[in-house]
């Protein structure tokens, strides 16, 4: 069975990232001229802060280091977290973004942006905002229907309103 370079890499630095409380969410080689970039993505339910990135960056490095994973060549590696705009794929992904509006692409078709109110082992539960003054509505929304969804940059994002809904699972 043949693996790719993304997968070798993903099981040798995945037990390191994990050990330091964060998740793996993405490895990928990319060539900038003659040079390679390694750019590994992680992340938590809480977020990654830049001592975590630091850390785990320093372990991955020298793991790295000891290891012929990346070959004799020179490559860069670069250590950050999913960004602003993440897509979501994993279930762990929706339940991070509970309280954020997400852009999704239905497998009907079409558009639906939408507030993540809860996720279930089957779905979600989202609140669809009203347009020209009408009233939010709410909508289920099963893992299956979804194509594609993507976070969306709020700039005057309502913090106490996800904090709200925390304190009342607790």
């Amino acid at each position: 069975m043949s693996t790719t370079q993304s997968e070798r890499l993903r099981e040798l630095l995945e037990p390191l990232v994990t050990s330091q409380g964060l998740d793996l969410e993405e490895i990928a080689v990319d060539s900038v001229g003659r040079k390679r970039v390694l750019r590994v993505v992680v992340d938590s339910d809480t977020g990654a802060d830049l001592d975590q990135i630091a850390d785990v960056s320093r372990a991955l490095s020298a793991k790295l280091d000891e290891t012929d994973a990346m070959g004799q060549g020179e490559y860069t590696l670069e250590v950050g977290t999913p960004g602003a705009e993440r897509l979501l794929k994993e279930h762990r992904h929706y339940v991070r973004a509970v309280g954020r509006l997400v852009k999704f692409q239905p497998a009907e078709g079409g558009e639906l942006v939408a507030r993540i109110l809860k996720v279930d082992d089957e779905g979600l539960d989202l609140e669809v905002p009203g347009v020209k003054g009408r009233k939010a509505t709410s909508r289920r929304l099963a893992f299956s229907e979804i194509d594609r969804a993507r976070v969306q940059v709020e700039f005057n994002r309502k913090e106490d309103d996800k904090n709200t809904e925390k304190e009342e699972e607790a």
